[in-house]
């Protein structure tokens, strides 16, 4: 049998070749229909990527909308850093509906507050895949998928220092921190001031150590299993390794960084007639940041990958668990499974219901 294409896209940024090596092997993702027809899809939009090398992405502004997949129901883009998906206020005039409407005036349903369905969120300073529903059917079907706790994200961080446990389960209720001064944050259970905490989990997996400007930082690959506000800050944080650049969760000494190191690397939406599949490309490059110098590799991306699809095909993107770490003590093993829809996706699936009036 002859062995797998090897399609490779060569671009150059500023005059750093960059090779994005993308390998499809049939035999091995084969096993599964739609774990493998999930990464061809991946590996096209990757080829057909016509932004800067790496997703080396400059400062957001009107124009530079990254498109990594569209169809006449869904678009799904590149969120850059530091910029809100949307936003009340007059003053704020860049925001990525802003980017759509500017991009895709046509588009935009006069029906709705905002212009476009977003289906999910990402914080002000995240990065990354996010998708937008086109009408209200198809927002129909995205917020079942949620709802139903059918879609995949992972997410790809620098972290502070040298992560020990290489995969882990990070369990901690999250609640609102009433402490003054601190009310703009979430907080674990037992922290003073923390308001009604709910039951929150994040899978951990150890990519590569390194350094980012000459201090030591791992990179991880993170699955929230839950969906609190700034979840994946707080939870690293609360193991003592904060996301590089989160000036909030390192109680404002993280401010060196030219951005928070948080990407929303792959979502996976299995819509019946349009599964959505995609990856915003790794931006935690030297040939992006010559500040982040890996020196030990302990899994490669796509393997890490390849566990998390395998759990993310099965009913309710319940897999088997690995070693949780949380309030009841490290090391202690625990079969954990979350059923409860949290508030902040409650209350985005009522906002949903709201915008879309009957044609």
């Amino acid at each position: 049998m002859p062995s797998p294409t090897r399609p490779v896209h060569v671009c150059t940024l500023t005059g750093t070749t960059c090779r994005l090596e993308n390998e499809i092997n049939l035999r091995q993702w084969g096993a599964s229909r739609m774990k493998g027809q999930c990464f061809l899809k991946l590996t096209r939009q990757r080829l057909e990527e016509t932004g800067p090398c790496a997703v080396a992405m400059e400062p957001a502004s009107l124009e530079n909308l990254h498109v990594l997949y569209q169809s006449t129901d869904f678009i799904v883009v590149n969120k850059h850093w530091d910029i809100r998906i949307d936003s009340k206020m007059w003053y704020e005039k860049q925001t990525v509906q802003s980017q759509l409407r500017h991009r895709f005036p046509e588009l935009a349903d006069p029906g709705t507050y905002y212009g476009f369905r977003f289906c999910h969120q990402l914080d002000f300073s995240t990065s990354g895949a996010l998708c937008v529903a086109l009408n209200k059917a198809a927002a129909g079907q995205a917020y079942r998928c949620f709802k139903d706790r059918l879609v995949t994200k992972a997410y790809l961080a620098l972290l502070r220092g040298s992560v020990e446990k290489l995969k882990a389960t990070l369990d901690f209720a999250i609640g609102k921190n009433t402490s003054e001064g601190k009310t703009h944050m979430m907080c674990i259970d037992g922290t003073e001031g923390c308001e009604n905490p709910k039951p929150s989990q994040t899978e951990l997996t150890v990519l590569e150590y390194g350094l980012y400007d000459g201090d030591p930082v791992t990179k991880v690959l993170l699955q929230p299993l839950t969906g609190r506000t700034h979840q994946l800050r707080v939870h690293c944080s609360a193991i003592g390794h904060p996301i590089v650049g989160d000036f909030t969760y390192s109680l404002r000494t993280d401010s060196a960084p030219y951005r928070m190191m948080l990407h929303a690397y792959l979502l996976r939406i299995p819509l019946e007639d349009e599964p959505i599949c995609v990856t915003a490309l790794d931006p935690f490059l030297p040939s992006v940041d010559p500040k982040w110098v890996p020196q030990c590799l302990v899994q490669p991306l796509e393997g890490a990958l390849e566990g998390l699809l395998d759990c993310g095909l099965g009913a309710g993107n319940q897999g088997p668990e690995p070693q949780t770490t949380g309030g009841e003590g490290e090391g202690t093993s625990k079969s954990t499974k979350v059923s409860v829809e949290s508030e902040e996706q409650r209350a985005q699936y009522q906002q949903w219901l709201y915008e879309w009036p009957e044609h």
